[in-house]
C-alpha cells in the first residue's frame, strides 16, 4: 500500500521557519513528480513548489524567494523549506506524487502550518 506521510507542521510566529517533511513510499521513487500544495482556510487548494526526480522546481509565485523544495532520493524524502512566513501562508500542507511513465498518482493526509503571532 502506497503511502505518502507528511510532517513538521505547527504554529509559528510571522517571519519564522518551518520545514515540511514527506516521506513517499512509492516505487520507483525515480519515476515520481513530487508536488506540495496547501489549502488556505475557506480557499481552494493551491500549488506551492513541485520537484522532478533530475531536480527541476518549480514554484508559485507567492512562495519564490521563501519557500526551497528539495528532493533526499535515498530516503525517498521530499522536503519544503518554509522561510519568512507569513499569516497567508496559514493552510494545510499536503504533499502528492505523480507518476511520469503511469497514471498513479498519490495524496497524503496533509500537515497544518499556522502562522500567527
Amino acid at each position: 500500500q502506497v503511502e505518502l506521510v507528511e510532517s513538521g507542521g505547527g504554529l509559528v510566529q510571522p517571519g519564522g521557519s518551518l520545514r515540511l517533511s514527506c516521506v513517499a513510499d512509492v516505487r520507483p521513487f525515480a519515476d515520481y513528480i513530487i508536488y506540495w500544495h496547501r489549502q488556505p482556510p475557506g480557499k481552494e487548494r493551491e500549488m506551492v513548489a513541485v520537484i522532478t526526480d533530475g531536480g527541476i522546481t518549480n514554484y508559485a509565485d507567492s512562495v519564490k524567494g521563501r519557500f526551497t523544495i528539495s528532493r533526499d532520493h535515498v530516503n525517498h524524502v521530499v522536503y519544503l523549506q518554509m522561510n519568512s512566513l507569513k499569516p497567508e501562508d496559514t493552510a494545510i500542507y499536503y504533499c502528492n506524487a505523480r507518476s511520469m511513465r503511469t497514471s498513479n498518482e498519490y495524496w497524503g493526509t496533509g500537515t497544518q502550518v499556522t502562522v500567527s503571532s
